[in-house]
């Protein structure tokens, strides 16, 4: 009996790594080996960067409430304490977006909290 290969699975099977190895360098592109490790690599890349974005945009936010709090002559930290304190709940990144787009708003949050 002749053996039994399947090869439209395992054509199928290269074809989809090598679609998601496109646009790499060198023999990371077309060599199925090589581009199934760095696909590999890249997948758990993709998974730890979305939890990082998390952190980074977070970090972001209270800087630039932070840089905008300073003019107003408090800190980040008494800021949001105040905030707390006065029942306002309003998140970092609302906060960043009006120091940002809208800094009379910001003022007149900030004097309300003072």
């Amino acid at each position: 009996m002749p053996r039994s290969v399947n090869s439209a699975a395992s054509k199928a099977r290269r074809k989809k790594i090598l679609k998601q190895a496109k646009g790499f360098y060198g023999k990371r592109k077309n060599v199925f080996t090589v581009a199934k490790n760095v696909v590999e690599k890249g997948m758990t890349y993709m998974y730890v960067g979305r939890k990082l974005k998390k952190r980074d945009y977070r970090s972001l936010w209270i800087a630039r409430i932070n840089a905008a709090v300073r003019e107003e002559g408090l800190t980040y930290s008494v800021f949001m304490n105040k905030l707390k304190a006065k029942q306002i709940e309003l998140d970092r990144k609302v906060l960043a977006d009006l120091a940002m787009n809208n800094p009379e708003a910001f003022k007149a949050l900030v004097a309300s909290v003072k």
